[in-house]
């Protein structure tokens, strides 16, 4: 199964390497006297090195009076000499960014305004609902997204029918949720396979709760009542519901997603970006998806995705906007759409992802993907919420196994980073 986690489903890019830039930011006239624009992004295999090589195809067409070089590296490396370039001014004129690693390289991409984007080409109504949330931080516009993303509920329909467990659906409940993850429990496997990573595990407690776990001007707010109940909720359904299993180490951070596309589990919560790939199993069992359970308040999503900005110490702006605007343009929403290799950001372009994919997914995973994204807010996070998702996640195990309790976890982030 191509199964890919968070870190590099969201991608859209090559696997080259990543060279420092020159001083002027990745930016500086040719022999030919053109100005060249470096586009930095992260990678992950051949597919994604072609994939990026078409859209930099598009915006150097578009732009012939320009010169588009490409620079890359795996994720990991990405963001560690991304770091590096950053503190040394040398970041790329036109930078990838992810929703989930924003706050911690705010300081290194330009704000951008009305005009920037007017510069760009790019008008906001054109773009979903809630596209411009993934890459903005309190308030302020650092990059224009190429795709986006929220969590699904994933389930196992051959296991529900075997177990005589109601099915998920467009508009089911928390009390849906616990009857399916219940009746689906069987000696053999889980009802629901319990998540490690950030927005695996938060997921549930949010829409659960309404309320997530920062404020939208960027205060860690994880001893909010309402989603510490939440939370405990969701640790529960291993120590006191038994319809999960317990995580093993802390380095299984894609637990409960490797439980459900084994068959080991009934259900699972995970990105739309997994949606085709869960579909098509390598196991074999009919897979099927929906929104996230409502709570009192309805269901609360997340809206992520990855995108570019323009770096603070660009010296050839002008020329960098028109960059960013054709990689968003409509040629290369259009090309990401068809290719069925992520869900874009373009309304105009969304249809083309659906007609991607096989006839037999077409219909659940429009349907899926419409009323999960009908309700969702750009992410709210800290300056430091790398440290927090860092020392969370392997408190979790010991929350899981019964040792610790959610509210204790909690309670001691926030003391150590919400200050």
């Amino acid at each position: 199964m191509k199964k890919m986690h968070i870190a590099a489903a969201l991608t859209a890019t090559a696997a080259l390497v990543l060279t420092g830039c020159s001083a002027t930011g990745g930016d500086n006239g040719d022999a030919g006297g053109k100005t060249t624009i470096v586009v930095d992004m992260w990678a992950g295999s051949e597919d994604d090195t072609a994939a990026l090589k078409a859209q930099v195809a598009i915006a150097q067409e578009q732009n012939p009076d320009l010169k588009i070089e490409t620079r890359s590296a795996p994720w990991g490396d990405f963001f560690t000499k991304l770091t590096t370039n950053m503190a040394s001014g040398n970041m790329a004129c036109v930078t990838g960014m992810n929703s989930g690693m924003l706050s911690s390289y705010t300081a290194g991409f330009a704000k951008l305004t009305a005009d920037d984007l007017k510069a760009a080409g790019i008008v906001e109504e054109e773009f979903a609902p809630g596209a411009f949330e993934i890459l903005s931080n309190k308030g302020d516009v650092y990059g224009v997204p190429f795709d986006m993303a929220t969590m699904l509920t994933y389930y196992n329909a051959d296991m529900l029918a075997e177990t005589g467990a109601p099915v998920p659906a467009v508009g089911w409940t928390f009390d849906d949720f616990e009857a399916t993850a219940k009746a689906a429990t069987t000696p053999e496997h889980a009802g629901f396979g319990i998540g490690m990573g950030g927005f695996q595990w938060q997921a549930l407690p949010i829409s659960k709760s309404g309320v997530q776990p920062a404020t939208k001007d960027g205060k860690l707010d994880l001893t909010n009542p309402a989603f510490v109940e939440a939370a405990t909720w969701y640790g529960e359904l291993v120590t006191k519901q038994k319809v999960a299993l317990p995580v093993a180490s802390a380095s299984d951070t894609g637990w409960g997603e490797s439980q459900y596309s084994s068959g080991m589990a009934a259900m699972a919560v995970d990105g739309t970006w997994n949606a085709v790939g869960y579909l098509d199993n390598d196991p074999g069992f009919k897979a099927g998806m929906a929104p996230l359970p409502a709570g009192p308040e309805g269901s609360l999503g997340l809206v992520l995705g990855s995108g570019f900005g323009i770096s603070k110490d660009c010296k050839n702006k002008p020329e960098a906007l028109k960059v960013l605007g054709s990689l968003l343009s409509v040629d290369a929403q259009n090309y990401i759409a068809s290719s069925g290799r992520s869900y874009p950001a373009r309304v105009s372009s969304q249809p083309l992802y659906f007609e991607s994919l096989p006839a037999e997914y077409r219909a659940q995973v429009e349907e899926a993907f419409a009323a999960a994204f009908a309700n969702v807010q750009g992410q709210y996070v800290t300056d430091n919420w790398s440290k927090v998702d860092t020392y969370v996640q392997p408190q979790l195990v010991s929350v899981y196994n019964g040792d610790e309790t959610m509210k204790n976890v909690l309670e001691t982030a926030q003391s150590q980073f919400g200050k």
